[in-house]
C-alpha cells in the first residue's frame, strides 16, 4: 500500500519517533512523503521513502495530486492545532478534502496514525485494493 505522511514543522520529531516505533509494519509499504520530513526519516530509520517537494515547493500539492489520481491508500499529517500558519491550514484542508471524497483514511493525530497501521499490518484496508481495481475499470 502507499502511505503518505508529511507533518508540521512543531510535529516532525513526533512523527519519526512515530515511524521508528513502527518500522517493522512501514517496511512493507511504499512511503511517500515532503521532502523535509522524507529525508529525515529516510535518515533515523533507514525505512525506504519517496521523497516529493519540500512544502514550500510543491509538496502537499504533490502529496493531493496523488490523492485525486487515488496512488494514496492512507495519509498520516501530523499538526500543530495551535499553529497559525494559514497556508499549512488551508492544504491541510485540502488533503483532508480529498481524502474524504476519495476514501482515503486520514489520521491528523498520533492515536489516529497508530490506529491506521494498526489496521495496515492486520490488513484491515485491503479493501482500497478491490476499491481501486473497480475505479480502474471504468
Amino acid at each position: 500500500m502507499n502511505v503518505a505522511m508529511t507533518a508540521t514543522d512543531s510535529k516532525k520529531t513526533l512523527l519519526v519517533r512515530f515511524c521508528l516505533a513502527y518500522k517493522g509494519v512501514l517496511k512493507d509499504h511504499t512511503i511517500f512523503c515532503t521532502a523535509g520530513i522524507g529525508n529525515r526519516i529516510k535518515s533515523e530509520t533507514n525505512l525506504d521513502v519517496v521523497c516529493l517537494m519540500h512544502s514550500y515547493q510543491g509538496g502537499l500539492q504533490q502529496l493531493a495530486s496523488k490523492i485525486s489520481w487515488n496512488e494514496i491508500d492512507l495519509v498520516i499529517y501530523i499538526k500543530d492545532f495551535i499553529s497559525n500558519n494559514m497556508n499549512i491550514e488551508n492544504d491541510k484542508y485540502d488533503l483532508g478534502r480529498l481524502c474524504d471524497i476519495y476514501s482515503i483514511p486520514i489520521a491528523t493525530n498520533i492515536p489516529t496514525a497508530e490506529a491506521l497501521i494498526l489496521s495496515l499490518s492486520r490488513g484491515d484496508l485491503n479493501w482500497r485494493i478491490f476499491s481501486n481495481s473497480s475505479l480502474n475499470k471504468t
